[in-house]
């Protein structure tokens, strides 16, 4: 049986698990919180936005430049790790908006989702909207395009996400909000020097055979093998191809997150398999993302962009 996402009433957060409720206190062990340590709601309570992306240092620095574009006092260059006491992921707040890191692939994105949706519905958050920034290997579309999610795909081409319970498959849908793709889409139209389009997202469980890559330390195929499938891939809709969206979507439609995904390609796997650009273009190409984001951000908060600031720091 397949588990859809479900929007909660009341634009709360919240969790799919009863055992919660019999718990004395909730450990958020690898974001170095808890409900009897800290004061959640004072904390969290007014969250709006949560950005999630893979690199601590990448999201630190989105953080210092969100806080910049939301017109907050200081330079931000002294914003503290809320989960500094932890080295698995790193949490910034600015104003309504967190910024956290989330390592990568499905584990990694997996663990901090399940901490990070109880934190927010421990704090009693309400009509928080959740995005993932990343990076991705395009398909068919050329470096440094943004491409919005607007169905994640696993590596058959199912908008599903199957989980392993007790011995048994558990499926999970994989549904995304299309009013947010259509509002990110519609915020690109501000920024023209890169190009925005909207795709279906293919999610793997690893980043060399799982994605048809050549250039791993095992390869069990051929190069006329590999791009037969690229090309299928492309033929059902699929326009980058990264390591998280099937989890991410579908954790947080079943607990009423409105959730996006938003990534760069780093290159079009239909050309090659190694990534080659320069450091400095593949820093400039991370940012693209973030400003599309914070123009979102901006735009839900009725603020404009931030004088003489366009783009983020580099990591």
């Amino acid at each position: 049986m397949t588990e859809t996402t479900r929007y909660s009433g009341g634009g709360f957060v919240h969790i799919k698990n009863p055992h919660l409720e019999a718990m004395d206190e909730d450990v958020l062990y690898h974001l170095d919180l808890g409900t009897k340590t800290h004061d959640l709601p004072a904390m969290f309570g007014d969250v709006k936005f949560v950005c999630v992306g893979g690199s601590p240092n990448r999201m630190r620095a989105f953080a210092q430049f969100m806080h910049k574009e939301l017109g907050l006092e200081g330079d931000g260059e002294d914003l503290a790790d809320i989960c500094a006491g932890t080295d698995r992921y790193a949490m910034y707040r600015v104003g309504p908006l967190l910024s956290i890191s989330h390592g990568m692939g499905i584990p990694s994105v997996s663990i901090m989702l399940h901490e990070l949706i109880k934190l927010l519905h421990h704090a009693k958050c309400r009509d928080v909207t959740i995005i993932r920034i990343g990076t991705s290997g395009g398909l068919g579309v050329q470096a440094g395009s943004v491409v919005i999610t607007d169905r994640a795909v696993d590596a058959c081409f199912q908008p599903r996400f199957e989980q392993v319970v007790l011995g048994d498959v558990v499926v999970r849908g994989t549904d995304l909000d299309g009013g947010l793709v259509e509002e990110l889409l519609a915020c690109s139209k501000a920024i023209p020097d890169f190009p925005t389009l909207v795709g279906h997202t293919m999610c793997t469980y690893d980043f060399y055979e799982g994605q048809g890559r050549l250039d791993g330390a095992l390869c069990s195929f051929s190069n006329e093998k590999k791009l037969e499938y690229l090309k299928r891939a492309h033929d059902a809709g699929v326009r980058n191809i990264e390591m998280e969206s099937t989890a991410f979507a579908a954790l947080c439609g079943l607990c009423g997150l409105r959730a996006a995904v938003v990534c760069v390609t780093l290159l079009d796997r239909l050309e090659g398999d190694q990534i080659r650009a320069s450091h400095e273009v593949l820093q400039e190409y991370q940012q693209r993302p973030q400003r599309l984001v914070a123009a979102f951000i901006r735009r839900r908060l009725g603020l404009r962009a931030a004088a003489g600031n366009t783009r983020p720091s580099s990591d």
